[in-house]
């Protein structure tokens, strides 16, 4: 079952299934690559009877940049690459409660050259702040591109193939009468 949107019901797809549990921010400039940003936070903390006696916190953090391109080639891959994680690192605050931020660069697009497929897999850009002390980055890569099945990811993105496995190619569950 091949997928059959356009690139913008491919976007409302995914910025209703984010709206769920990120802050999504729209961009404001339509003919830019950059169409949509969403962030996700949570903090968790164990304590000892009251919340003072705290014995440790941590901080998770998750940043998504969807970018939606007629065809994906290596140069707008790499310039969307960086805008993804110049606005990502920017956000990142490495403190002891600091645990790990994931920066994800998903790719909505008709066509894409084998060099920016190329690219996109071999994708790896991950930082140790303070020697993982204070945490860790991690940058996704996930390519959506319309008439395919798969969704190829660099290494640390395979979880996004499965998600957006789930959010695009969901079967019509058939209601009984």
């Amino acid at each position: 079952m091949a997928l059959d949107h356009s690139r913008e019901e491919m976007l409302y797809m995914l910025l209703a299934a984010y709206s769920s549990y990120f802050d999504v921010e729209q961009a404001g400039d339509a003919d830019a690559p950059l169409c949509a940003s969403c962030h996700f936070h949570v903090r968790s903390a164990k304590y000892v009877l009251m919340k003072k006696a705290e014995l440790w916190s941590a901080n998770s953090n998750e940043h998504v940049y969807i970018f939606s391109v007629p065809e994906l080639t290596e140069e707008l891959y790499r310039a969307c690459e960086q805008t993804a994680y110049e606005r990502g690192m920017a956000l990142i605050q490495p403190d002891k409660e600091h645990m790990y931020t994931y920066i994800t660069a998903v790719f909505l697009c008709d066509s894409c050259t084998p060099g920016a497929e190329k690219l996109l897999k071999k994708c790896r850009i991950y930082k140790s702040f303070h020697f993982s002390l204070h945490g860790w980055m991690d940058f996704h890569t996930v390519l959506v591109r319309r008439g395919e099945e798969n969704f190829p990811t660099n290494r640390s993105g395979r979880a996004n193939a499965k998600l957006m496995k789930n959010i695009f190619m969901k079967k019509e569950k058939k209601r009984s009468v």
